[in-house]
């Protein structure tokens, strides 16, 4: 069991890696509590409105469509250790804004609109280049353990950020939730400035002549050409569109069709997130980039849970299947990610990393709006079948190229346990 420890958590051996997963973990679970408190907020200021949520949600995330590949440029060019910072100032002072308007009872719905769309802007810069920049704090070897640790840690914050807010809002409102997302803020500008430049893995990238030609459109024709980079961000984008907007679609299923306050919608999150955490150290053990395989059965299972999720009548049967919904959806966003960075040569890092952020989060915008359509139209359990089905279709689709295309084919297996398995071509 120690020595199973020692491997699974391999990257916090880093100093610089320690510092910023510790920063990062102050901060996310700060991050989730806001989410929450913004979603409850924007709940009480529009009547219950699920089109108004769907729109803060594409406020949102709306930036990352027009800021990410220029950020992924930057990231290329530029000192990833400084733009982490400059990013993260950003973010601080628009917290601690924000949380000031709550405070004070200032505050409106259009102040919401407002900070979610500067919100998305820091995130658009702060994004791909955090993600970039995991390589250059653990090398390659250690990267496939980082990026899992990641999950988990992004996880972890989703644990307990939900659970937490969903009890202070019940006991002091939200106006407090949102001053300690300004204050937990501070954690990662500190923790940046405490690394050590000269331990970082930055030898691979290209020469600062090189460096400072680096376009946008190069990254774009890199991965036109890899095949095994398109895939999982094809399927990344879809799913990310159609059944990724859980933040969302919870809060309006516990307020709209359960009738629950604001713990019980935090429980929700909860659970999604235990099961995200679980899927994100599954990940853990892996040190090499994972198969296509491994990539569309992950794609499959989420799928499969997340229709689930949206079918079925109980309180508790939402709670319950959240938990394997968590774990497959983290599990294939982890593998996809994983399969693209390890995929990737350095140079090219960070606009490649980039386009998986467009595809990962720049989605919301386009499928934040007609999902909270559909939910307020048709239901809130609605929502999450439909884009459940979709993603399954999507999966599907790709499984059947991939095997066209490899020759490959796909069996079932009986005993002793049932399960599917693909044989390669000799």
């Amino acid at each position: 069991m120690q020595a199973k420890l020692s491997t699974m958590f391999q990257s916090l051996q880093v100093r610089n890696y320690r510092l910023f997963a510790s920063g990062q973990l102050i901060k996310m679970i700060g991050v989730w509590m806001m989410f929450i408190a913004q979603d409850w907020l924007v709940l009480q200021l529009s009547d219950d409105s699920a089109t108004a949520l769907g729109f803060v949600t594409a406020l949102q995330f709306a930036p990352v469509l027009l800021l990410t590949l220029i950020s992924g440029r930057l990231a290329d060019r530029y000192d990833k250790r400084l733009l982490l910072f400059v990013a993260n100032v950003f973010w601080t002072v628009l917290a601690f804004g924000m949380s000031l308007l709550v405070l004070t009872g200032l505050v409106e719905l259009w102040h919401v609109f407002v900070f979610a769309a500067l919100l998305g802007v820091a995130n658009a810069v702060e994004t791909p280049v955090r993600q970039a920049f995991v390589s250059e704090l653990v090398g390659t070897s250690l990267l496939p353990n980082a990026l899992s640790l990641n999950a988990a840690v992004f996880n972890s914050a989703r644990i307990v950020g939900p659970a937490v807010a969903g009890l202070a809002i019940a006991v002091v409102d939200v106006g407090p939730v949102f001053l300690f997302t300004a204050v937990s803020s501070l954690a990662p500008l500190a923790n940046v400035v405490r690394m050590r430049p000269v331990e970082l893995h930055r030898e691979a990238l290209l020469p600062v002549g090189e460096r400072d030609s680096a376009r946008v459109v190069d990254g774009l024709r890199y991965v036109a050409r890899r095949p095994d980079l398109l895939l999982p961000m094809a399927v990344m984008s879809v799913i990310g569109m159609s059944l990724f907007n859980f933040q969302l679609t919870l809060a309006a299923l516990a307020k709209t069709v359960f009738k629950t306050g604001a713990a019980s919608f935090g429980l929700f999150s909860t659970a999604l997130a235990v099961g995200a955490l679980v899927g994100a150290l599954a990940g853990t053990g892996r040190r090499s980039r994972p198969s296509v395989w491994v990539v569309l059965g992950a794609a499959i299972g989420c799928a499969v849970f997340g229709t689930l999720v949206g079918v079925v009548p109980a309180y508790w049967m939402v709670v319950t299947l959240l938990l394997p919904a968590g774990f497959f959806m983290v599990f294939f966003a982890q593998a996809a990610n994983q399969r693209v960075q390890l995929g990737t040569d350095a140079a090219f890092r960070g606009r490649v990393m980039a386009l998986w952020v467009l595809v990962f989060l720049g989605t919301n915008p386009v499928g934040a709006p007609l999902i909270g359509w559909v939910a307020e139209t048709f239901g809130a359990g609605a929502s999450i079948w439909i884009g459940g089905l979709i993603s399954l279709a999507t999966a599907l689709i790709a499984l059947a190229w991939q095997l066209r295309r490899s020759g490959a084919r796909l069996r079932l297996r009986i005993l002793p346990m049932p399960r599917f398995y693909v044989v390669s071509p000799e």
